[in-house]
């Protein structure tokens, strides 16, 4: 990576790194570093499961002190869908993290940048980076502004089929059907695609390695949509 590029993502994450190779490792994905024949360790992994365990600790700690309210399966279902997959790759899109990361041309020309798994473990591995860097502070600081800025509309996403269930059978006229529309893949890593319909009109996608999954993304994105605007059907 240039250090123009470093230059760019600091300045987007707002923190510099002391040890810039702790960056350049958080970047790396095993698939670079096994197509580069590097060391086996040389790859992203490792802060990935680092950044897991700061993470889960700074949401519990955020969670607990701004929902007093809540009991404990409460704090965990919002815990749980605050550190899925889905949410965490939003918030690496949301910093265009998949523009910097060192993939194998295979994985590259495959889409590997824009692979919610991919996306999800580096910004796990970003957190994880960060706090070997700067401490728990710094890292804390990091998952409050990208990801814990919208805690609300975040939290959707757990129960994203039954909240938009509600929000459909509000409106006597409409029907609510999720739509198959792509199915791709290996059968070992199968990928689906589904959109949501209300009534005749089409409103969001949604791409996961189960159509459950995929069904869970088209109607979160939907409500985001629907969410201030006119949801009569016809």
């Amino acid at each position: 990576m240039k250090p123009m590029r470093y230059h760019d993502l600091e300045e987007t994450i707002a923190y510099s790194f002391k040890n810039k190779n702790l960056l350049l490792l958080a970047l790396t994905h095993s698939s670079y570093a096994n197509e580069h024949k590097r060391h086996k360790k040389a790859n992203n992994e490792r802060l990935e499961f680092l950044g897991d365990a700061v993470l889960e600790l700074t949401i519990s700690d955020y969670l607990y002190k701004e929902y007093p309210e809540h009991d404990e399966g409460k704090l965990t279902k919002l815990r749980s869908s605050l550190v899925c997959e889905y949410t965490l790759a939003i918030c690496a899109r949301d910093i265009h993290l998949g523009d910097y990361l060192l993939l194998s041309r295979g994985e590259d020309l495959t889409g590997g940048r824009e692979r919610d798994s991919i996306l999800s473990d580096a910004f796990e591995a970003v957190i994880g980076a960060i706090y070997l860097d700067g401490g728990l502070d710094q890292a804390g600081a990091f998952i409050r502004e990208n990801l814990l800025k919208d805690v609300e509309d975040k939290s959707l996403f757990y129960d994203a089929k039954t909240i938009l269930q509600e929000m459909v059978q509000a409106q006597d006229q409409c029907k609510l059907s999720y739509v198959l529309t792509r199915e791709s893949g290996p059968d070992h890593n199968k990928e689906f695609t589904v959109e949501t319909h209300i009534g005749d009109k089409v409103y969001a996608s949604g791409t996961g390695k189960t159509k459950k999954g995929a069904e869970q993304i088209a109607a979160y994105q939907t409500i985001l949509q629907l969410r201030g605007k006119d949801k009569t059907c016809i």
